[in-house]
């Protein structure tokens, strides 16, 4: 029987078509499904390694080809069933090492290969209250069966990963989460996937189940910023899994209260305080004062958000005792972001919601960290909303035109969404002559021209 490259080839030549053409076909053949597929020079990237012999067609290329040469599976010598298994699509938590192995492969290669109900998926309620518990009430961390062809995993790769993913990280951190999200999927693909189906010794295993699940965590990130809120609920769920695996409860802690951040922004409020306490509960024993600090702050968020007030404050004053206490030297470098400047972010948009305008004012003025690009055009952002609220419309006008040149390299639906609520607050005031000028300043301005045909629908901060 010829292999699977000498068949692709033939029926491809046979039909006289060029690559490019094979590439329209599939093109065509994946709307059909409503799917969407990548560039045409990546899909062209597959068709040579599929017919040099380098790789073979997925499970999400596979009926493609077939549908594209009209020709069955066995012919084409593919696999012919669409990828559809449920843990993909489904938000619920791995029961084991190796199916969160299974599951955030296929999550990685479903985005990679833009499978569409994957990207366009909604969030999921129970999972967040399913995935707390477990984690919570869960028992000593699991281990990996090794694939008998599995490569050999040394910390050497781990350390590999974690400078990778730090790059990324900061890619992130300047230019938004949709400016390398798809370098960071694919790379989680291509490169760390294998590793996690390897051979390694429990050491090795948790210390490389500690750093992938970091870097998942930063592609939930990604996707949320994204406002693709099903993808990054997947990943953050994947991620948790991950953690707990690798013993890293203090990791694990802080992907709960990015499930936290993100529910509050989907207006889910007391999901978000729920999630938020299970954090600060579930790393008691290990915590530190900057991650006390934090999950303190995020249900600060959510409270606010419900318009509980004396509860806010309380949180509030509970995160800034903690982080008052804090010692660098003990904290986990990636909790190092969330400093003094920071909690006055998160105080700020604390008391924007809860409408106290001038103490959000007061708060943001101290949240600008010179560093994060992104955190700082959030709390530039927030300080313009409560000038707009204080009455201070000139102000606001002012602040949100420096967060416009602030942010004009981002690419965030995030950020777009604190545009299209601070423009629906601005058109409530009626047109007057500052409200004309910044519209025609900032008429060209990237982000500004994206909040004017934003689907709000999706995402309420």
């Amino acid at each position: 029987m010829k292999p699977t490259s000498d068949r692709l080839r033939e029926a491809r030549v046979s039909r006289g078509w060029s690559q490019p053409r094979l590439v329209r076909e599939l093109r065509s053949a994946a709307n059909q499904r409503g799917h969407q597929l990548p560039s045409d020079s990546s899909v062209k990237r597959r068709i040579a390694s599929w017919e040099n012999g380098h790789s073979s067609p997925d499970d999400f290329y596979g009926p493609l080809l077939c549908d594209a040469y009209a020709a069955s599976a066995e012919e084409l010598g593919v696999n012919g069933s669409e990828l559809k298994d449920p843990a993909v699509l489904d938000a619920a938590y791995p029961a084991s090492p190796d199916d969160a192995i299974q599951t955030v492969s296929q999550l990685w290669r479903a985005d990679l290969n833009q499978y569409d109900p994957l990207l366009t998926a909604e969030p999921s309620e129970p999972a967040w209250s399913e995935a707390s518990l477990r984690w919570l009430v869960a028992p000593e961390p699991g281990t990996h069966s090794p694939q008998s062809d599995g490569v050999r995993v040394g910390l050497g790769d781990v350390a590999a990963i974690k400078t990778t993913a730090d790059m990324f990280a900061r890619l992130d951190d300047q230019f938004g989460g949709d400016h390398a999200r798809h370098s960071v999927i694919q790379y989680l693909n291509n490169d760390v996937a294998p590793l996690l189906r390897g051979h390694y010794t429990e050491r090795v295993g948790r210390a490389l189940f500690s750093t992938v699940a970091e870097a998942t965590l930063l592609a939930g990130w990604m996707s949320y910023d994204a406002c693709r809120h099903g993808l990054a609920q997947r990943y953050f769920l994947q991620a948790l899994r991950l953690a707990q695996d690798a013993n890293d409860r203090r990791l694990a802690g802080s992907i709960l209260s990015a499930m936290s951040h993100q529910a509050t922004f989907l207006g889910k409020y007391t999901q978000a305080a729920t999630l938020a306490r299970a954090a600060l509960m579930g790393i008691s024993p290990v915590a530190t004062p900057t991650l006390r600090a934090q999950f303190h702050a995020m249900e600060a968020r959510a409270l606010a958000r419900t318009g509980d007030i004396a509860a806010c404050e309380a949180a509030l004053g509970a995160a800034t005792k903690a982080l008052e206490s804090r010692n660098s030297d003990d904290e986990p470098e990636w909790i190092s972001y969330f400093d003094e400047a920071e909690l006055a972010a998160e105080a700020a948009h604390c008391f924007r919601d809860v409408n106290s305008a001038r103490r959000a004012v007061a708060h943001a003025e101290n949240a600008m960290s010179g560093s994060h690009v992104r955190s700082d055009f959030f709390a530039t952002m927030v300080l313009a909303d409560a000038h707009l609220r204080a009455g201070d419309v000139e102000e606001a006008c002012s602040v949100a035109l420096d967060a416009l040149d602030l942010g004009e390299q981002l690419k965030s639906a995030r950020c777009v969404s604190y545009l299209v609520e601070f423009r629906r607050d601005l058109s409530a005031i009626g047109p007057t002559a500052v409200v004309h000028d910044l519209a025609q300043e900032v008429r060209e301005n990237r982000l500004w021209v994206a909040s004017g045909t934003y689907d709000q629908g999706r995402a309420s901060h």
